[in-house]
């Protein structure tokens, strides 16, 4: 039969990948609603590769695909049946078969009921005293087997002990991740110190640092209790020289009761830190190793409150003013309070 002019015949031999390339192309423009994301995106480098002269190459760069990959969706899709451009089954043609018996299987279901919170390494081991001898990951695989087949159902939990009613805090909230103090006493972070002067002897200091200015006030009490945490807020208002806005905290129980409602009281925003994060409290955290090394293991007072409580108001004092501090320039936080002009 004569061929047409223009019409090209293949030669005997033509290979799989040239044929595809060679074929009508009508793909369906409309893709089925439920066509998961890949098979659109494959629908789409088709599409496109039939827009831009069937260049393989082209289309493989465009898409980031390999050149087999293009043939391959190529070959594989039917131009009227859209759901051919997902993904096939990965499941092997051969699977395993169980070994197992129906007595053995009736064996674990029975042992499993009698026992139901217990995992598969006991009951290989109750099976094996009654003449059974099964791999524990084949006793998993019987189980697994009952579960999918209905006929092993987990018991349901049935709550014994009283649930723990979540705390609501009435005044404090979590700080918030973009919070950014401006000006001395927008944030003021608290914390406590355990002081251990002598064996068996036990103080707090509760230590406050102004972010900002670097200011400390330290108290030091005989416990860490909510009443005990209030003494730092009238501390505050006694000793800085400044209006404190916000103060924030760990979760201790120190800082919740009588010292929320005092923050609330005085109009103070009281922020808690997440569980686990001193490093947001970093601050005050320098401040309190700054505190032992140049003051508790030098001082020549005597290992007891009414001592140590005086002194440490000297030294209070003079970190304050007297104390270069590196990250305000070594100024003293006095010094860079009067920098900062009377509107502080």
């Amino acid at each position: 039969m004569p061929k047409c002019r223009g019409q090209r015949a293949h030669p005997q031999g033509t290979s799989a990948r040239n044929r595809v390339l060679h074929q009508p192309v009508r793909i369906a423009r409309t893709a089925a609603p439920d066509l998961s994301r890949r098979a659109q995106v494959r629908l789409e480098m088709l599409d496109w590769h039939e827009g831009h002269g069937r260049n393989i190459s082209l289309t493989g760069r465009h898409f980031g695909f390999s050149r087999p990959t293009v043939y391959r969706w190529l070959a594989r899709q039917d131009r009227l049946r859209l759901e051919t451009l997902e993904d096939r089954s990965s499941r092997p043609v051969r699977r395993r078969r169980p070994t197992w018996t129906l007595p053995e299987l009736a064996a674990v279901r029975r042992v499993r009921l009698a026992y139901p919170r217990w995992g598969k390494d006991k009951l290989a081991v109750l099976l094996r005293r009654e003449g059974h001898v099964l791999s524990v990951s084949m006793v998993g695989r019987i189980l697994e087997r009952l579960r999918r087949t209905g006929e092993l159902r987990e018991p349901a939990r049935r709550r014994i002990s009283a649930r723990r009613r979540a705390w609501r805090r009435p005044h404090a909230v979590r700080k918030p991740r973009d919070f950014v103090a401006a000006r001395p006493g927008d944030l003021v972070q608290v914390d406590t110190l355990d002081v251990r002067p002598l064996p068996g002897l036990v103080l707090k200091q509760f230590t406050a640092r102004d972010v900002v200015s670097r200011w400390d006030v330290l108290e030091l009490r005989t416990s860490a209790s909510s009443r005990a945490a209030v003494a730092i807020l009238d501390a505050l208002a006694a000793r800085m020289p400044f209006g404190v806005r916000a103060i924030s905290v760990d979760n201790g129980s120190e800082f919740m009761a009588e010292f929320e409602q005092a923050c609330a009281d005085r109009g103070i925003a009281l922020l808690t830190l997440p569980p686990r994060s001193p490093r947001l409290n970093g601050a005050v955290e320098r401040a309190n190793r700054t505190h032992t090394e140049e003051f508790y293991e030098v001082t020549d007072a005597e290992a007891t409150l009414a001592e140590l409580r005086p002194a440490l108001l000297d030294w209070e004092t003079t970190y304050n003013t007297v104390r270069p501090h590196q990250a305000l320039g070594y100024l003293t936080p006095a010094e860079y309070l009067a920098s900062l002009g009377p509107d502080v």
